[in-house]
């Protein structure tokens, strides 16, 4: 069959163009949105009289025809009908007649193709939030189950101060609150119409665009109809929110390669969420969180490439903007992929509370809580940070903690040293010694994980609502 666009010309395309050209190797997965936004057009045309209801209730019938031939998979799509929209709307009028043709009027493959990816993208930025908040529930699962379990943390990733792993952990729900706040205050300008702006300008018949937005759940229509068929900062705007999700995860991913190795043994990832090695049978490899860690660079590639095609496009549409969609559907899998692999690799993970307490007990991360001692004694900061530093050295050079000396030895460098040193020392008065908004005492992270469950809860019932309205 000939073009459906092909009466203006009087040669057939080459078939090397046809194959660079054609989009419908990766649009195909705009072919359920591409149906839907075409079933709220056609009930528009038959609603404002631009063609006869009897013929939009045809094409609505071979339209759901359609559709479920492909949910069959017995539709074969074909690069000569170069994308997803015409290769539907060539089986449209294979199965009803030339009355399929009608479907068309009104609009443009412009502003068809932004309806699809708002559709496409509305609905993932749903389900992802519903998977971020299943890892927020994972991370806030196990910090209930660690409100004892003291830690060092760490700065320049030497130790710097015992924390609670619980407030540890909290830090990534934190993170994760931002991702999701992100992604629901782009869901608004993800949620607006393009359909109507015809190829650039609008169109000649006398269509309803709000009755297809209302039709389709949108909350608004574009504005501009140049701004409609050109715009994709919906895109670039997921894209930028889905580069930190990836920052989050790596870091993350980061850190648990860190404490599942023998050198940290802080925590151990269940079996089913690692590999081993073909030639080391004693290997088990953390793989799940490295490949997340290597994954992130495609997703931040997926932005970037994305503001380079748009960086020069005059107005309106233009072909280079066919390479929007491919980077879209990479890092909406990639994230998938990623979320729904975490939440049971954390919830799953085991915890070596002995470990971390040992390691909290053989190092000098309480040292500023002798300097603050010293200050309370009405010595100055920077003095009392001499002294300590200086207490540091003698025990490094004698091979002892600062809990092993002695209360002589304390007194070498300070006579304010009193036996209630010993008190102050202990990791968990160091850790409850925080006790601000936001610390890290065992108080105040009780009450961060009561205020991140209110969180969840907000969640869900933002999650809930919005699946159901997709």
């Amino acid at each position: 069959m000939s073009k459906l666009w092909g009466g203006r010309f009087t040669k057939q395309t080459n078939k090397l163009v046809e194959e660079y050209t054609a989009s419908i190797g990766f649009d195909q997965a705009l072919a359920e949105e591409d149906i839907q936004g075409s079933l709220a057009h056609v009930a528009m045309l038959g609603k404002c009289g631009i063609i006869p209801q009897a013929d939009a209730d045809t094409i609505k019938e071979g339209l759901h025809t359609v559709l479920e031939r492909i949910r069959r998979g017995e539709i074969e799509f074909s690069v000569s009908d170069e994308d997803i929209h015409m290769n539907i709307e060539k089986n449209l009028i294979e199965a009803i007649g030339p009355v399929g043709g009608k479907l068309h009027t009104g609009r443009s493959r412009n502003d068809q193709v932004a309806t699809d990816m708002h559709l496409y993208l509305r609905g993932r930025v749903v389900s992802l939030v519903g998977m971020l908040h299943n890892v927020q529930a994972a991370l806030i699962g196990q910090a209930k189950d660690n409100l004892d379990t003291i830690v060092p943390g760490y700065t320049h990733l030497q130790r710097a101060q015992p924390i609670l792993f619980a407030h540890h952990l909290l830090a990534y729900v934190s993170m994760l609150e931002r991702d999701i706040d992100r992604l629901k205050d782009s869901y608004k300008r993800i949620n607006v119409l393009p359909l109507g702006a015809g190829a650039l300008a609008g169109t000649t018949f006398p269509i309803d665009r709000h009755f297809v937005a209302e039709q389709l759940g949108f909350d608004g229509v574009y504005e501009n109809s140049l701004d409609a068929v050109s715009d994709r900062d919906f895109i670039v705007e997921f894209l930028a929110g889905a580069s930190l999700i990836m920052t989050h995860l790596s870091r993350l991913s980061e850190e648990l390669v860190l404490w599942s190795s023998t050198e940290f043994g802080f925590v151990e990832l269940d079996d089913a969420f690692c590999t081993g090695s073909s030639i080391m049978p004693q290997k088990k490899n953390p793989d799940v969180p490295e490949l997340v860690r290597g994954k992130t660079g495609r997703v931040y590639g997926n932005l970037m490439g994305l503001l380079t095609v748009l960086k020069s496009l005059p107005l309106a549409y233009n072909k280079d903007m066919q390479e929007d969609k491919e980077g879209m559907f990479d890092t909406v899998a990639t994230l998938e992929g990623a979320l729904q692999l975490f939440a049971p690799m954390i919830a799953t993970m085991k915890v070596n509370k002995d470990r971390m307490r040992q390691a909290v007990n053989q190092d000098f991360s309480n040292a500023t809580d002798i300097a603050d001692f010293l200050v309370g004694k009405g010595l100055p900061f920077r003095q009392a940070h001499e002294v300590i530093g200086k207490t540091v050295l003698y025990c490094i050079q004698h091979g002892k903690y600062l809990l092993d000396l002695t209360l002589e030895e304390f007194q070498q460098f300070s006579d304010l040293f009193d036996d209630r040193i010993y008190e102050v020392l202990q990791p968990e008065a160091v850790v409850n010694a925080r006790n601000v908004y936001g610390g890290t005492a065992t108080g105040q992270v009780q009450a961060a994980i009561g205020r991140s469950e209110q969180l969840l809860v907000a969640t869900s019932s933002w999650f809930e609502k919005h699946q159901r309205s997709n």
